[in-house]
C-alpha cells in the first residue's frame, strides 16, 4: 500500500463517511494526476480535526491507496507519499521451559484481557481471577448503589470485568507508539466497536458499547481454552524460596501456579497491602489529584469551533490543556468527557472520589474533565510504600464527611472557588452527579498547594478556551485516582523480585489508560510465551 499524508477536506466535504471517501478519492486523483482506473482501493488511515483557525476548520487525513500500476506513480517526486509500513502484529517465538500449571492472570481490566487473549490463542489455557463481577452484574450493583446509597465492594465502578475503564469513556488515545496499539484496535472492532476507531485521531467507544465488546472478547478467551472467574479475589500468595507456587482465592481456595500475571487495578489497596506483607518490592510513586469540572457542552463547542459549532460534520468538541506554575507544580486536564457525566467512583466504605464517563453518542448536555495537580512521595508525609494510598484515603474520607456522609460528592461553583466563597445554588450548569452532591468548599479537603495551582491553571486555561473560567461552571471532587499510587518493581522481563510474579498494567504502575495498559499486558504475556511452554 502507498500512504499519502496531509490531505485536507473542508467540513462540507466530510459530512458522512461515504461523501468523505468519495471526495478523498477525487482529491487524490486530481492532486497526483492518477488515472481513475489505476486507483483500485483507497482507505482511511488517520483523520484529525484542525481547528486552530476558527475561520478555516477542516479535516486532515492520511490515506492508503492501492494502484494497479505503482511504478509510474512512485517515480514521481511526490510530497507526503511513502510506502505504508507493515503494522500487523507478529506472534513471538515460543520458549522451551515446561510449566505444569496454567498461568494465572489476576484482574480482568485491559492488561488482563489482552494478556489472556494472547495466552489463550497460543494454547496456555490461562486462568483469569477477577475480584469483581461480570459486566452485567456489576452494572446492576452500581445502579443499586446510586439508588439506595448502600455501598458494597461490588458497588464500585473500579472493580469488575473490563476494569475501571468500562465505566468511563472507553478512551483509546495514547502517547505511546507501538504496533500493538493497532492490534488492540483491530480486536475491539472484531468484537463490535465502530470501525472509525481505526483512523480517528482521538478514538473512543463509550461506556454503553464497551460493555458489549468486553463480553465478546471474554467469550473468545473461553473458546480458546481460557477460564474467566468472577467474584474471585486473590487474598494471599504462596511463596517458597522466593518463588511463587500458588495463590489463595477468597481466603480458602488454593490454586497452584508457577506463573502469575498481576494485572490489578490502581485501587486494589488491600492487594497492595498483602504484597508488601509478602515482601514484594514496591515503591510509592507520583500521581495527580484535583477536581472534575463541568461546562455546558454547547459552550465548549462554540469556544472550539466558532461559527461552525453546529456543523453536522463535527461532533462534540473536546480539549486538552496543561499549565506549569512558578511554584514548581503542573496542572492539566485529564479524561475529558464530551457530552458526559460525573460519577461516584468510591471503592471503600466511608470515602468518595469522582470520575467521568460518557456514552458512545456523547450527547449529554454537559462536558466534563478532570483538572489535576501532580503530587509525589515528598507530599505523602511518610516513606512507607503505601503512603500514597493513605494520602488518597485521607482526602476521600474528609470529602465524604464534609458532604454529608451519604455518598454525596462535594461540589462548588467555579466562581465561588476562585473567589474563596461558599456556594448556595447552581446556576447555568446543572450537575450530572449521581447519587447526588452537596456544596462544600474545595479548600476544606484539598491541600492548599493543589487549590492554589488549580486557580492559576484555570485562569490560564481561560486564555486558551474562552469561557473556561466561567463562574457558572461547576467543580466536583475529589479526583484522586488518576493513576496508581504505587509501582511494583520488575526487571526487563517484567518479573518482580518474587520469581514467577509478573506485575503489569495500570495498578502495577506501568500504564496510564486503556491502551497503554492493554499494551503492557500484551508485552507481559509475550515474556511468558518467549520463556515457557505449556
Amino acid at each position: 500500500m502507498i500512504r499519502i499524508t496531509n490531505l485536507k477536506l473542508n467540513l462540507d466535504a466530510a459530512v458522512d463517511y461515504s461523501s468523505e471517501l468519495s471526495n478523498l478519492r477525487k482529491l487524490v486523483i486530481s492532486k497526483y494526476q492518477i488515472n481513475p482506473n489505476n486507483l483500485l482501493l483507497l482507505k482511511l488511515f488517520k483523520k484529525a480535526i484542525d481547528a486552530r483557525r476558527k475561520n478555516d476548520i477542516h479535516f486532515v487525513y492520511s490515506v492508503d491507496i492501492e494502484l494497479s500500476d505503482e511504478s509510474v506513480f512512485l517515480k514521481g517526486d511526490h510530497k507526503n507519499v511513502s510506502i505504508a509500513a507493515d503494522l500487523s502484529y507478529k506472534n513471538c517465538e515460543q520458549g522451551d521451559i515446561d510449566i505444569y500449571n496454567p498461568p494465572v492472570i489476576v484482574g480482568f481490566g485491559p492488561s488482563g484481557i489482552f494478556s489472556a487473549l494472547l495466552l489463550s490463542r497460543r494454547g496456555y489455557n490461562p486462568i483469569v481471577l477477577e475480584r469483581g463481577l461480570d459486566v452485567s452484574k456489576r452494572t446492576k450493583e452500581w445502579n443499586d448503589f446510586l439508588n439506595n446509597r448502600e455501598f458494597t465492594e461490588h458497588s464500585s465502578i473500579l472493580f469488575g470485568e473490563g476494569g475501571a475503564g468500562t465505566f468511563s469513556d472507553g478512551k483509546l488515545t495514547t502517547l505511546i507508539n507501538d504496533v500493538r496499539c493497532r492490534f488492540i484496535l483491530e480486536e475491539l472492532v472484531k468484537a463490535g466497536a465502530h470501525p472509525e476507531i481505526m483512523h480517528v485521531n482521538k478514538p473512543h467507544i463509550g461506556t454503553d458499547e464497551l460493555k458489549k465488546i468486553i463480553k465478546k472478547i471474554r467469550e473468545e478467551i473461553i473458546r480458546n481454552g481460557g477460564i474467566v472467574r468472577f467474584n474471585s479475589k486473590v487474598t494471599d500468595l504462596i511463596i517458597e524460596d522466593n518463588k511463587l507456587i500458588g495463590l489463595i482465592v477468597n481466603d480458602s481456595e488454593r490454586i497452584p501456579t508457577e506463573i502469575c500475571l498481576l494485572g490489578i487495578g490502581h485501587s486494589a489497596r488491600d492487594t497492595f497491602k498483602k504484597l508488601v506483607e509478602k515482601n514484594v518490592s514496591i515503591i510509592a510513586k507520583a500521581f495527580s489529584i484535583g477536581v472534575r469540572i463541568e461546562h455546558l457542552q454547547e459552550n465548549i463547542n462554540k469556544a472550539q469551533y466558532g461559527e461552525f459549532y453546529k456543523h453536522p460534520a463535527l461532533g462534540p468538541a473536546d480539549y486538552k490543556l496543561s499549565y506549569h506554575s512558578k511554584n514548581g507544580r503542573s496542572a492539566y486536564t485529564f479524561c475529558m468527557c464530551p457530552g458526559g457525566y460525573v460519577v461516584n467512583a468510591s471503592s471503600e466504605d466511608g470515602q468518595v472520589c469522582t470520575n467521568g464517563m460518557s456514552f458512545s453518542k456523547r450527547d449529554g448536555v454537559n462536558a466534563n474533565s478532570a483538572i489535576l495537580v501532580n503530587v509525589g512521595p515528598e507530599d505523602f508525609g511518610s516513606t512507607d510504600p503505601l503512603a500514597g494510598v493513605e494520602f488518597q484515603r485521607k482526602i476521600e474520607r474528609l470529602a465524604y464527611q464534609l458532604a454529608g456522609e451519604n455518598y454525596n460528592l462535594p461540589a462548588q461553583l467555579l466562581g465561588d472557588f476562585l473567589s474563596n466563597a461558599p456556594s448556595k445554588k447552581v446556576t447555568q450548569v446543572i450537575p450530572t452527579i449521581k447519587p447526588g452532591y452537596a456544596f462544600v468548599e474545595m479548600k476544606k479537603y484539598l491541600p492548599k498547594y493543589v487549590t492554589e495551582t488549580l486557580k492559576e491553571a484555570i485562569f490560564y486555561f481561560e486564555r486558551k478556551i474562552k469561557g473556561f473560567a466561567s463562574p457558572d461552571a461547576l467543580i466536583t471532587g475529589p479526583e484522586t485516582r488518576s493513576s496508581s499510587p504505587i509501582r511494583i518493581l520488575r526487571n526487563e522481563f517484567h518479573e518482580s523480585n518474587i520469581l514467577g510474579l509478573y506485575p503489569m498494567g495500570e495498578g502495577a504502575g506501568y500504564a496510564g489508560g486503556i491502551m497503554s495498559s492493554a499494551v503492557d499486558g500484551m508485552k507481559t504475556a509475550e515474556m511468558i510465551i518467549k520463556k515457557y511452554i505449556f
